[in-house]
């Protein structure tokens, strides 16, 4: 099998990167980038004319983390977890899509992969769509595909995206894909459908050049019942390190070991009160513990949302939040995965991600048509 030249955008923790790592597939990461949700005001027009005036991608690279210094303090946390897990020739890790030139990277990546900001059209967001800044992030992940010419893509939003302002966000996002002469499949796909036991619907795009003559096939839901619940996830269930993956990439859980209940994770009588109400005067929400298929993964989850939106436990009499450690299994990562950044960080950086084991199956259906050959 060849090395897939691999290149991703709004890399979070690595979803793609992990998924191969588990498949066993020989890639090298061409470049990532992601601005850790540090936002700052610039002139994207005059800074980008700038940027492709420059003669190096290393010099480019250079002015824009110096332009991010001299405008927030804040630090790129997801950097720090994506450089602790995966290796880029010479760091090419990337501060911003908007004043990325993909020209520097024009046919060099075979597998190109990114979910712009999920906010825009997420049923929990404000739902402004296109009409967000962060909305129109797409519009990057659209030149860039066209600056770079992938052989193949993958794109990643929220469900919602499909059915946003009656449907005419999407044709919006569709009509752009067919002008950059791709050939393209999209499907909603649960996280468990494929073995991971948390509801997790995304939408996922895969395109494909019009000259391979092929259309992309979307792997359909594993119609075997789910192995494992929720509990099964839990390091009081199976101790940290004994949660793996076999040769296949399948995970693999060895329950002869359980760690005793994260004590930080237990709820004070407090919170604990409060995430058990079902709601405020004018909402109302069912409350509900101990699920054998955890809720959504939300990036705020750290924050203790109350108990018809979050995922807690009850062990040894105690209500508890899932640990870190819970969280990253429940996207499947492993327990080989790095925790190198704050428990805070860490919540947030695991609700943004993308569910390494649906990646997986994408990427299975991508090789099966060797149009990465």
């Amino acid at each position: 099998m060849i090395k897939i030249r691999l290149a991703t955008v709004f890399s979070g923790i690595g979803s793609v990167e992990f998924a191969l790592r588990r498949l066993d597939i020989p890639h090298e990461v061409v470049f990532a980038c992601d601005n850790g949700e540090r936002d700052i005001k610039y002139d994207k027009d005059k800074e980008l004319d700038i940027i492709r005036n420059l003669k190096t991608v290393e010099e480019k690279k250079v002015y824009v983390d110096r332009l991010y210094d001299s405008k927030t303090k804040k630090h790129n946390f997801v950097r720090d977890t994506y450089l602790n897990n995966y290796s880029i020739k010479d760091d090419l890790f990337f501060q911003d899509i908007n004043l990325l030139d993909g020209n520097d990277f024009k046919n060099q990546v075979d597998l190109f992969v990114g979910g712009s900001p999920c906010q825009s059209f997420s049923l929990v967001g404000s739902q402004r769509g296109l009409k967000d800044i962060r909305g129109t992030l797409f519009a990057e992940f659209a030149r860039l595909i066209k600056e770079i010419e992938p052989k193949v893509f993958i794109y990643e939003n929220v469900r919602n995206v499909i059915k946003h302002d009656n449907g005419r966000t999407w044709e919006v996002i569709k009509n752009a894909f067919d002008e950059l002469e791709y050939e393209i499949s999209y499907k909603i796909l649960n996280a468990k459908d494929f073995n991971i036991p948390q509801k997790r619907s995304r939408l996922f795009v895969i395109g494909y050049k019009k000259s391979f003559g092929i259309k992309p096939i979307i792997p359909e839901k594993n119609e075997i019942p789910l192995q494992y619940t929720m509990q099964d996830f839990l390091v009081t269930h199976t101790a940290y390190g004994n949660f793996n993956y076999n040769e296949d990439g399948s995970l693999k859980l060895d329950q002869s070991r359980q760690d005793d209940v994260p004590v930080e994770c237990i709820l004070s009588k407090a919170v604990k009160e409060y995430v058990l109400k079902e709601g405020t005067k004018n909402w109302h929400q069912k409350v509900e513990t101990d699920l054998p298929i955890a809720r959504t993964l939300l990036k705020t989850m750290g924050n203790c949302h109350r108990a018809g939106v979050d995922n807690y436990v009850t062990e040894n009499g105690n209500l508890r939040m899932l640990s870190v450690r819970e969280c990253l299994r429940l996207m499947g990562y492993t327990d080989d995965f790095r925790i190198t950044v704050s428990k805070a960080q860490t919540y947030k950086q695991v609700g943004n991600s993308i569910v390494v084991d649906v990646m997986m199956e994408l990427v299975k259906c991508i090789i099966s048509q060797k149009v990465l050959d």
